[in-house]
């Protein structure tokens, strides 16, 4: 971890932007906090509150003069915001670029015009669109089968180009499913984990899109995490204005998540043993095989995923069935 210095997390009340939030002060860092609490909780950032190293600005990134506020002073900056979910952006694909496009701008040229020594971001496993190749490497893309996964795109082009043209060193993350606690089991755009979990718990069905072969790479938020650190913190030249995948390297199947999420709460809740999930059609826009090669973050980053997907679900469980 390098020495201690002043972070900014866009979208830190969110899901992963709180964890990041806290592994940054845990390590000793000044922490600013940027959220306008859309997806984000406030409760998510209730334990940091007090704590003279984490100041917070409340606020939209699509505002220029919020994000120029937010980026005085900071040496790198972490930048989560922004708006998730397929579904969501073939719904309402002008505010997900919106967000995701024109926000990214904005707080690429708050970096810019602020100084700030490193700019990571999220992208997503979602730019590999109709690519084939399995795994998935870095270099090899196809094209996107959403309005969200164009945004995505849209940020790795802009990334480069202000390395290039105004030397802003930048590290795009393509994150492959991340899942933990904190990440929201309600509403329409939930991810598969928290959402089958919820449903399970609550003896709903659980609905499997497809013929349940479509597969994933989980990756757990502590492995994102780690990510992020080391792409803030990384100084060798070769590592910097690069895109890395995030994730395991290990595929699993809807229908093998469903077995595994069944198999690990059946002891406490044994009526789980006789519940079938429900199949129903393909999603739209949705790719069918997502495997992540992760030897470049390994290399470059010295990235080493600390849990598989059923360590993380062992770590995240109880965080789910208490959040019921």
């Amino acid at each position: 971890m390098s020495a201690p210095e002043t972070w900014l997390v866009t979208g830190a009340a969110g899901f992963i932007g709180s964890h990041l939030v806290e592994a940054l002060l845990h390590a000793g860092h000044t922490v600013r906090g940027l959220d306008n609490f859309t997806a984000g909780k406030p409760a998510n950032l209730a334990p940091f509150r007090s704590r003279r190293a984490f100041t917070f600005v409340e606020g939209d990134i699509r505002d220029g003069a919020i994000c120029r506020q937010a980026a005085a002073g900071v040496s790198v900056v972490l930048h989560q915001a922004a708006l998730g979910s397929v579904p969501r952006s073939l719904e309402d694909p002008a505010t997900t670029h919106d967000v995701n496009v024109t926000g990214f701008v904005n707080m690429l040229l708050a970096a810019r015009d602020a100084g700030v020594r490193r700019f990571v971001y999220a992208s997503s496993s979602a730019v590999y669109g109709d690519a084939a190749d399995s795994p998935k490497t870095e270099a090899r893309l196809g094209h996107p089968l959403s309005p969200y996964a164009a945004t995505k795109l849209a940020n790795e082009i802009y990334a480069g180009t202000f390395a290039r043209c105004y030397g802003l060193e930048t590290i795009g993350l393509r994150y492959f499913n991340v899942f933990g606690p904190r990440q929201d089991p309600a509403g329409a755009y939930a991810a598969v984990i928290p959402a089958w979990i919820s449903a399970l718990l609550r003896g709903q069905p659980v609905q499997i899109n497809g013929d349940g072969e479509t597969s994933r790479d989980f990756c757990y938020v502590a492995n994102v995490v780690q990510a992020n650190l080391a792409a803030g913190a990384v100084r060798a030249p070769e590592a910097v204005n690069q895109i890395y995948n995030v994730a395991v390297g290990a595929p699993t199947s809807l229908n093998e998540l469903y077995a595994l999420l069944r198999e690990k709460l059946t002891p406490r809740f044994p009526r789980l043993a006789a519940a079938p999930p429900v199949h129903g059609p393909f999603r739209a826009a949705d790719v069918r095989h997502s495997l992540a090669d992760i030897s470049k973050a390994r290399r470059l980053l010295g990235y080493e995923p600390s849990h598989t997907l059923a360590q993380g679900l062992d770590a995240a469980l109880n965080w789910y069935i208490e959040m019921l």
